[in-house]
């Protein structure tokens, strides 16, 4: 993001505050603006997992509103850059530094950085045998808001919720009643990924291959509930290896992440070239 465009997007922040078109968190867009205007801000970042390193000096700045795309090969890291940023303990950061709304990510906790607004959309969704998703998404969505200082959302207060939410992304009522994933389809198991992230709104969402294994028509369905969920204030990393998702959903910049390293970054000319050319121009 150049110093032009911080610019633009604080004096964006200013009027939309002043005409009240949108209720912004005052503190947190003071947080952005002083990290340079990035909600999300990667500088030289390195990190393995055992003996093997996998990300090998990654720079990424996210802005407020904005949908970045990281695309590339099997292998390239991608899954690791969301495993590190969702703070899972078998990877490990070597070097480097991540600063989310103008805190140090790497010092919280899984738990903290998902009360702080962080969700990661799983590629492969595991099954909760014995756990509704009524049960589970209440626990979640009120133990965020106990980290907020928020009081607990009373049971008919969560259910009309969760009912708006599941009409969102298509989902049928009955699904509230059903274990997690259990017994899903493929296609069942995204959306419930996506029903996830409306119920629990956070700041930057990490869809990892969102769309693997979807048809068309459920496709929509995903990139439907993540364009629903846009507004100038939250953003999205999309981490795919195709093009499809991203003919719904319009990324804002596309980044080539190859071989542990972000190797090429541009717009919407990049999802292009690699339909036509693949992974091996770069």
């Amino acid at each position: 993001m150049v110093p032009e465009v911080i610019d633009s997007e604080r004096n964006e922040i200013n009027n939309l505050r002043e005409t009240n078109q949108v209720e912004f968190n005052k503190t947190l867009i003071a947080k952005y603006l002083q990290n340079n205007g990035y909600m999300l801000d990667i500088k030289n970042l390195h990190a393995k997992i055992g003996d093997k390193e996998i990300l090998k000096g990654i720079d990424l700045h996210i802005g407020p509103g904005e949908v970045h795309a990281v695309m590339g090969p099997n292998g390239a890291g991608k899954s690791t850059l969301s495993a590190v940023l969702t703070g899972r303990p078998d990877y490990e950061v070597t070097e480097g530094t991540i600063c989310y709304k103008g805190e140090d990510l790497l010092a919280k906790t899984p738990e903290e950085r998902a009360w702080a607004g962080l969700f990661l959309s799983f590629q492969y969704p595991i099954e909760i045998p014995g756990v509704t998703i009524t049960a589970f998404m209440k626990a979640a969505v009120n133990a965020k808001r106990n980290a907020q200082g928020l009081e607990e959302l009373k049971a008919g207060e969560f259910l009309k919720l969760m009912k708006e939410k599941m009409a969102l992304v298509q989902m049928k009522p009955e699904f509230a009643k059903r274990e997690v994933n259990v017994g899903f389809s493929g296609g069942e198991k995204k959306r419930n990924e996506i029903f996830q992230m409306a119920l629990l709104d956070p700041d930057l969402s990490i869809l990892d291959e969102t769309d693997s294994g979807l048809d068309v028509d459920a496709l929509k369905i995903v990139a439907d509930g993540v364009n629903t969920l846009r507004t100038p204030e939250k953003s999205a990393i999309i981490i795919t290896h195709y093009h499809k998702l991203l003919e719904y959903v319009q990324p804002d910049v596309v980044h080539v992440l190859k071989a542990g390293r972000i190797v090429c970054t541009g717009g919407r000319e990049l999802i292009d070239a690699i339909e036509s050319k693949g992974f091996d121009q770069f």
